[in-house]
């Protein structure tokens, strides 16, 4: 029988010389099996314990049959006991362990211990451990350049953070989208145009960095992964992505977003659905505005450097009012206004896809296809704690979009504006 865990072997005679009673820890094999030359022994005499560790794969090896003085297994449920030898005079502590193997391997000790048959114990081959099985598991691996990019060996499955920069990737390898344990994965300076939609499926993952590939587009799929509820860390910047979807505000853990040096001509109509967002970069794009949502931000840094931002002219509205409103638009306004359910299920889909993009006019009623649209002046300052200038003129404004449900809301709202800029 074996058991992989840390372990840990404290001398509890050091202390009386003087000396630290520590050991020190470490990842290790134990194996429970027999002395080498007791192989007609009935009773449990030749049975040993083996422990190998890094520094010595072929083991340690101490005798069990009455030599136990204690078990401390208060922990055991976290993967943590103690076992207490009387000769020599050490405890073996083990942590780090697979709480159930740990529990039947401590019953084979224990019954080891006693002195049962050894016919009745599950024993395994005292054997020197495998490189493997000893070393502590990769977790983190950094590769930035194509000759040092592992082409005939899988990546460790331990890993929890792995940059491939430098290395021309023209995709995403599919070996990647099988570390299940991923959390970080930096994949900037490459040539990726298109983003596999399984790397939603990496449950674990926090940060995805792909600074400076050729991506066009980031796909509805990863929206409605569950990288909604892990992806904290999103870099795309340096790319050519021109529009991100509606879906994308669905990804509510970002805490940091950077889309400098890309091609966007719009952010995401729904972005103040972000509510974790703290670090926002979208500087050197083509935005002549801001969404109306955008206001909803409540940011720690701001950067918007760089875009092509229109003079706002509240006096000179889009207008695509329909009257008399259609049956359709108002039965859309009162299916968000009176917060009605519905779903695929009730509806068309295209009319629930409509549904989730309805603007919010000032006076806070919804509006779907017929509402006015204007552009009004907004100091950054309101939605970010810091904002880098906006031009080199020294300006923190840029306009935002407004909408209006009717013509009376309109008409309030320009004589709000033109009596406070009289």
């Amino acid at each position: 029988m074996r058991l992989q865990c840390e372990v840990e072997v404290r001398s509890r005679l050091l202390p009386t010389c003087g000396l630290g009673g520590r050991g020190r820890g470490g990842r290790a094999r134990l194996s429970l099996g027999r002395q080498p030359g007791r192989a007609g022994a009935s009773a449990g005499h030749g049975v040993c314990l083996m422990v190998c560790t890094a520094r010595d794969r072929a083991g340690a090896r101490y005798k069990l049959k009455e030599n136990i003085e204690q078990f401390f297994t208060k922990f055991v449920e976290e993967g943590k006991a103690t076992v207490r030898l009387k000769e020599p005079a050490v405890d073996v502590c083990l942590s780090k362990a697979n709480a159930s193997n740990l529990k039947s391997f401590l019953s084979a000790v224990r019954l080891a211990h006693r002195g049962t048959d050894v016919e009745a114990l599950p024993l395994s081959a005292l054997v020197p451990a495998k490189t493997s099985e000893v070393e502590k598991p990769k977790t983190k691996m950094i590769i930035t350049s194509r000759r040092d990019y592992p082409l005939t060996k899988n990546f460790p499955y331990s890993l929890e953070h792995l940059q491939a920069s430098y290395c021309k990737l023209a995709r995403v390898d599919m070996r990647m989208l099988c570390l299940k344990k991923l959390q970080k994965l930096d994949l900037s300076h490459n040539h990726i145009k298109k983003l596999p939609e399984t790397i939603g499926d990496l449950v674990s993952l926090q940060e995805l960095n792909l600074h400076n590939n050729h991506l066009e587009s980031f796909s509805v799929a990863l929206c409605n992964s569950t990288l909604q509820k892990s992806l904290q860390f999103l870099d795309l910047s340096q790319n050519k992505i021109k529009a991100l979807p509606v879906q994308f505000c669905q990804l509510q853990e970002l805490v940091h977003l950077k889309l400098d040096d890309n091609e966007l001509i719009r952010l995401p109509f729904k972005i103040g659905q972000l509510s974790q967002l703290c670090f926002l970069s979208a500087a050197r794009n083509k935005l002549p505005f801001l969404p109306s949502d955008f206001r909803k931000l409540s940011l720690e840094k701001l950067d918007l450097f760089g875009n092509p931002f229109e003079q706002p002219n509240p006096l000179v509205p889009s207008i695509q009012l329909k009257i008399p409103l259609t049956l359709l638009e108002w039965a859309a306004r009162a299916t968000v206004n009176y917060r009605i359910p519905y779903g695929r299920h009730l509806l068309p889909s295209h009319l629930c896809e409509d549904l989730e993009v309805a603007k919010t006019c000032q006076c806070g009623s919804a509006c779907l296809s017929c509402f006015i649209q204007t552009t009004v002046t907004m100091n950054l300052h309101h939605v970010a704690h810091t904002v880098v200038l906006v031009d080199n003129m020294g300006g923190t404004e840029a306009p935002i979009v407004c909408y209006f449900c009717s013509l009376t809301c309109y008409s309030q709202f320009l004589d709000r504006y033109l009596q406070s800029n009289r």
